[in-house]
């Protein structure tokens, strides 16, 4: 988690793209929603390395979303079970349900199903937000953050230390 808040931290604040970044946050959301397991999320996640995107992002905000999806279960199962209910989709779930591979997808869970079909939707607003937050936080806020007292006090923690220590290393490596 340490390594993957500094690769964060370095794209941030060097010159990777901002869609890479946005990116890996869109899949980290989408990848965070769905329950660890399924046939879909090992797809997706197996999917995520062949495509360009920031890893960093990718895992910071997976883990941040998988520590509140206690709170959104209740909505994504509702989702789900209005996704699995409705009568136009059906034969077609039907048809899935009867097809061999599909099963182990568990499409037919309603967490999995709303889950889904939640982070489905969410994937291009959140890659659109973090495109235009990428600049302003390079441009506006790093700024203010680097001559702020309390950054000058949280790098005496051990902790901030060991990350510091991290991203001088993540960019030693990504500058050769």
């Amino acid at each position: 988690m340490i390594k993957g808040l500094a690769k964060l931290i370095v794209a941030l604040n060097g010159n990777q793209k901002k869609s890479q970044i946005a990116a890996g946050f869109a899949w980290g959301v989408l990848l965070g929603f769905l329950p660890v397991g399924n046939a879909f999320w090992i797809m997706l996640f197996v999917l995520s390395f062949f495509l360009v995107h920031n890893q960093g992002a990718k895992v910071v905000s997976m883990a941040v979303l998988k520590l509140l999806m206690p709170l959104l279960y209740p909505l994504t199962d509702s989702i789900g079970w209005l996704i699995l209910n409705a009568e136009f989709l059906r034969d077609f779930l039907t048809f899935l349900y009867n097809t061999p591979f599909v099963l182990f997808t568990r499409f037919n869970n309603t967490l999995v199903a709303g889950a889904l079909a939640a982070g489905l939707v969410l994937w291009l607003p959140v890659f659109i937000i973090f495109y235009f937050f990428i600049p302003f936080y390079r441009n506006s806020l790093l700024p203010k953050i680097l001559r702020s007292s309390l950054a000058k006090l949280l790098g005496n923690i051990p902790f901030i230390e060991k990350i510091q220590q991290a991203i001088g290393v993540i960019h030693a490596v990504s500058s050769d």
